[in-house]
């Protein structure tokens, strides 16, 4: 088993109700499970603890085999990744973005030269005159795919997708899951695909969890 939860829960300061509900998921190995809910369910708060950006009131999260807790450091950070609904919130506004896809390289000693980073961003529909752009002169699509080619730079065992197109048009939500598909095939990455669109879930998803007022029930 890649990932599972225990009995994890999350009560946000003030409130009296779980925003997460002892949920218990399983995610193998090159698998897509999905969290389906409404607005408000709690599957984006369990995707961010699954993430590590967002500390548990209780239960526990194994990975690998082991016990995680916060904050993610080291290679536990670099496998399990997340790819957010508003990209433009994980660039800085005043970079362009060259800067922000090269921050990865240095952060990880991963092998970079410009010419490579040219070939790479091509498959994800950019090109060297987006790299000298600021976020604000970029499409939401070309942003979502940029962060999206920013996260699969470190290789990830994981990666959490919360409600990654349902920001974007049609054409370009069908090129984000096409992307996401092959590079599933090509490297055995695992999903958390969370989304309130069942159709969409139920097109990309191994398995479903239902998500309602914090409580998750995996769907047979």
């Amino acid at each position: 088993m890649l990932l599972k939860t225990e009995d994890l829960c999350k009560r946000y300061d003030g409130s009296k109700v779980l925003a997460v509900d002892k949920a218990n998921i399983e995610i193998k190995e090159g698998s897509t499970v999905g969290l389906f809910g409404d607005s408000g369910s709690g599957k984006s708060t369990l995707g961010m603890m699954t993430a590590g950006l967002v500390k548990p009131s209780s239960g526990k999260i194994f990975f690998e085999g082991s016990e995680i807790s916060m904050r993610y450091k080291g290679d536990v950070r670099r496998r399990i990744q997340i790819l957010f609904q508003h990209p433009e919130t994980t660039f800085n506004p005043s970079l362009v973005l060259l800067r922000s896809m090269t921050e990865p390289y240095k952060r990880y000693g991963l092998p970079y030269t410009y010419e490579g980073m040219l070939e790479y961003i091509k498959g994800f529909g950019l090109y060297e005159e987006h790299l000298y752009r600021t976020p604000s002169q970029l499409s939401g699509g070309e942003l979502q795919r940029a962060a999206l080619a920013r996260v699969l730079l470190l290789e990830p065992k994981l990666i959490v997708l919360d409600e990654p197109t349902s920001m974007l048009d049609v054409i370009t939500q069908v090129q984000i899951i096409n992307i996401l598909k092959k590079y599933q095939r090509q490297h055995g990455t695992a999903y958390l695909f969370i989304s309130h669109n069942r159709a969409l879930c139920e097109n990309v998803c191994d398995r479903i969890y239902s998500v309602g007022d914090g409580h998750f029930t995996l769907e047979e």
